[in-house]
């Protein structure tokens, strides 16, 4: 049988002494108001005495004094045997975990060998102690390391030395390694939560790494927080496509986006938050195409759009709010057929100098702060 994955510290048990008298004084409890309650349901009133007792009388008595010593014997049996079960529990437990810990050792030392097929090999065997791991807390630890692997300095493409084939050689073979990272727990994301092996509600923190590309595609971010503080989106495509949104708080807040695309297309955004606070976006672009807010906060604060192409073709608005204090100067912001229905959509305080909106075949309220230009509006 799995085991659970609580958070045991350990196992406490009372002494036995203590333990026993609360059982006695229970089961007292419980035999007196059984026969109290059965007592008044007959209606009985008084008990007749019996200054002489006959022989059958006697032996009843003798079997009731018989009885009550067999269920003392009984309850201490039970209370002997539930300490035992729990003990060998915790021995189970903690010798799972020991076992795990030898693994886990194992698969962090392959982690910094030179071959990166070692490496690969490290990154499965991790993730694979992740699934298998007696507690949360050790499972947690296992995602803990495979984030922090992304989190080492890494050179992007785009800033490879010319004419250097070995770099090259190395880079590719170390992005394998990165997006076999990425793609390994967006597969535990897109897992359901009840799953055994869904890594949904844990914590993962990927703040200042580099992605040069990741497909998040469908997955789920429910629970726990997710930071994306820091990280440079360098030049490739990022696909958060038909990801759920649906608690906890997932932070992009000083990301940068240099010129690659970023997709949120049919993304829902259900509860939660999703913030992205002195964002910068320069040059590339970020879809929202056909995603549905119903519930979730989605916070553009301070977030500077230099030339990038903001896009929500399709979107549905239902409920909660998308903020923008943004400067969208020279950008482009979409909202063709989008559906205003009940989100609080704002744009107080944004720049739109020089920025292209455009609103058409879009139903509902013109969003707080958007401007209307060239005569669109909202039908």
């Amino acid at each position: 049988m799995r085991p659970n994955l609580s958070r045991r510290r350990g196992l406490r048990l009372w002494p036995v002494g203590p333990v026993l008298s609360l059982t006695f004084l229970t089961a007292l409890a419980v035999a007196g108001a059984v026969f109290f309650t059965v007592w008044d349901l007959l209606g009985v009133h008084g008990l007749k005495s019996e200054p002489r007792i006959d022989s059958g009388t006697l032996f009843d008595l003798v079997k009731l004094s018989f009885g009550v010593v067999g269920g003392a014997g009984a309850l201490v049996a039970l209370v002997v045997a539930y300490r035992r079960q729990r003990v060998d529990e915790d021995a189970a437990l903690r010798e799972s975990t020991r076992l795990h810990t030898e693994r886990f050792t194992t698969a962090v030392s392959q982690l910094g060998e030179e071959s990166a097929a070692v490496r690969l090999g490290g990154v499965h065997a991790l993730a694979g102690l992740a699934d298998d791991a007696p507690t949360r807390d050790l499972r947690q630890t296992c995602i803990d390391v495979l984030c922090a692997y992304l989190r080492l300095p890494y050179m992007a493409e785009i800033d490879l030395p010319a004419n250097d084939p070995q770099s090259w050689h190395d880079y590719l073979a170390l992005r394998e390694v990165r997006h076999t990272i990425i793609r390994l727990t967006r597969d535990h994301l897109r897992l359901p939560r009840d799953h055994p092996r869904s890594w949904q509600g844990h914590d993962f923190d990927f703040s200042n790494v580099v992605f040069d590309g990741g497909d998040w595609t469908r997955a789920q971010f429910s629970g726990g927080h997710v930071s994306f503080a820091g990280a440079h989106f360098s030049g490739g495509d990022v696909e958060f496509s038909g990801a759920q949104f649906s608690g906890g708080q997932v932070d992009f807040g000083d990301a940068l986006f240099s010129g690659g695309r970023v997709r949120f297309v049919m993304a829902e955004f259900s509860g939660g938050e999703i913030i992205f606070e002195e964002t910068q976006f320069s040059g590339g672009q970020i879809s929202f195409i056909g995603a549905q807010f119903s519930g979730s906060g989605v916070f553009f604060i301070t977030t500077e759009f230099s030339g990038a192409e903001v896009s929500f073709n399709t979107a549905t608005f239902e409920s909660g709010e998308v903020i923008f204090v943004a400067d969208l100067s020279g950008g482009k912001v979409d909202f063709s057929r989008a559906h205003f229905v009940g989100a609080q959509v704002s744009f107080e305080g944004s720049d739109f100098s020089g920025c292209l909106i455009d609103l058409e075949d879009a139903v509902g309220n013109v969003p707080e702060g958007l401007p209307v230009v060239n005569g669109n509006s909202v039908s």
